[in-house]
């Protein structure tokens, strides 16, 4: 099971906190995923088509709850991509002109509502429930494993902002997006999707996502920390050849015998133990040096073979 149908599954099973809660979700996934056909005098009939069991199973369970309409559901079978296709059937039905009006999918006189019907929005968890419902019929979250994204595809684009606007009174900040005369509404904050599923009901969901983000968080600080140290021993490695040739030289023009007996020791010690760092190396001296000790010890051979090239220009 995708992550995906996982979290409408889990939406599936989440009540409204109110009476009015039940008539918000079923007027979203109404209007998302479903087809409305008019044939005169008041006359409609829908078609809604899914391909997750969750959302029909939601959707039939709502319209029996609400109203007493009849809904035949056909599963059919993909043999090319195994998936079921649900098809829920509202055929034209006296009381059904005036459902819609009750769900506002339809304007009495006027035809298809455009925006989001604000009238079944009165409360706090009746939003929670249309968002809901609008995320079950179109929505879609990638496996948070790979990324964080979740989008919901509607039509419409008065109804479009509509629910981007229902996303803000949630605390999400979501971007709309035109594809192909429809829109999609995505958010790809980590935050802001863990917001929307625990506010849509989806707490387990949005639990996994935060397991995911830490896992996540996790690994990255081991590779930051596994890349910085590794630069840092090819910085320590690259000094340290550039120490040794300076040591090769330096035993030529100056005579390892010559220098003061500190400098001496970490000329010996670099040469024998090229791969540790200055603070390492230290630890090796007789007493025991820090790494600023090291350093200065560095710096002052820099000295005296810059003084020895510069006798050697004079002369």
């Amino acid at each position: 099971m995708s992550f995906t149908a996982q979290v409408k599954d889990e939406l599936s099973r989440v009540d409204g906190e109110c009476p009015g809660c039940a008539y918000a979700q079923l007027s979203a996934i109404t209007r998302v995923c479903g087809t409305l056909s008019f044939r005169g005098s008041g006359r409609y009939s829908i078609r809604v088509a899914t391909e997750t069991g969750a959302v029909a199973r939601t959707m039939i369970k709502l319209t029996h709850e609400l109203f007493e309409l009849e809904t035949p559901l056909t599963v059919r079978h993909s043999n090319l991509h195994k998936t079921r296709n649900y098809l829920i059937e509202i055929p034209e039905q006296d009381e059904l002109e005036a459902d819609l009006i009750r769900l506002g999918i339809l304007l009495p006189g006027q035809g298809v509502a455009p925006g989001v019907p604000q009238e079944l929005l009165g409360s706090p968890c009746c939003v929670r429930s249309f968002v809901r419902g609008a995320f079950m019929a179109g929505g879609f979250i990638a496996d948070p494993r790979g990324d964080f994204h979740l989008e919901i595809a509607v039509t419409g684009e008065d109804f479009a902002t509509g629910v981007v606007e229902l996303f803000q009174q949630l605390g999400v900040k979501a971007r709309l997006n035109r594809r192909r005369g429809s829109f999609a509404i995505y958010v790809k904050s980590f935050d802001d999707i863990v917001t929307l599923l625990t506010a849509m009901g989806a707490r387990r969901s949005a639990q996994a996502v935060a397991n995911v983000r830490r896992v996540k968080s996790l690994k990255n600080d081991v590779n930051r920390r596994v890349n910085a140290e590794i630069a840092n021993q090819a910085r320590s490695t690259g000094a340290a050849a550039d120490q040794i040739q300076m040591i090769a030289q330096a035993e030529k023009v100056i005579g390892l015998r010559s220098m003061p007996p500190a400098l001496r020791e970490f000329c010996l010690l670099r040469r024998a133990n090229p791969d540790l760092s200055l603070a390492a190396l230290g630890q090796r001296c007789n007493p025991p040096a820090s790494k600023s000790a090291m350093y200065h010890r560095v710096l002052r051979l820099q000295r005296l073979m810059g003084e020895a090239d510069g006798s050697a220009n004079e002369q």
